[in-house]
């Protein structure tokens, strides 16, 4: 899979409002990045190569809710981490989470299945999601991640993510072992 050099700089053109939000919103918060353009990168094999570019490892990060389709969490874990459903409905003390529809992810995260960010907490103004990170990812220096597209990852600190990035979204992070 074709995977660039390191670049430190936003995209020349966004391919998605969320995209050109994400760049936008790392500037105001003088987050630093590094990034690669990509081929399409849909699974965490995918990564492989991502993460041997930028230098970390890249997150997997899911979109799930409740049967009724009421309750969305965002959740981020180690790529490498096979994801059970009934552990972390019971990390979090919440029963029956699956994935959500595609439809649902493309519409309140602004993402397809595969390119699933954090940074889709920019678009949820009305804080319908809960984000839930698994305690290994904070573990890690660096966090890699899409940017809301399947063709180009970023790494950023994982400080950044954490004390500036969520913060400045007004959503609460909620950690939990799995």
């Amino acid at each position: 899979m074709f995977v660039s050099e390191v670049i430190k700089t936003p995209p020349k053109e966004f391919a998605t409002s969320l995209q050109e939000k994400v760049y936008k919103t790392l500037a105001e918060l003088e987050i630093p990045f590094e990034r690669v353009d990509t081929g399409d990168a849909v699974t965490m094999e995918d990564c492989i190569d991502i993460d041997k570019k930028l230098g970390c490892k890249v997150v997997k990060t899911l979109f799930l809710c409740n049967r009724q389709k009421t309750a969305f969490y965002l959740f981020v874990t180690p790529g490498d981490k096979p994801f059970v459903t009934k552990d972390f409905g019971k990390a979090l003390g919440v029963s029956r989470v699956s994935f959500a529809p595609s439809d649902l992810l493309l519409d309140m995260m602004e993402t397809q299945v595969g390119a699933t960010t954090v940074y889709s907490l920019l678009l949820d103004t009305a804080k319908d999601v809960r984000i839930v990170f698994d305690k290994e990812v904070l573990d890690e220096s660096d966090y890699g991640c899409t940017d809301g597209t399947f063709n180009c990852y970023m790494k950023v600190k994982t400080a950044d993510i954490i004390e500036k990035f969520i913060p400045c979204t007004n959503h609460t992070l909620e950690i939990i072992e799995v």
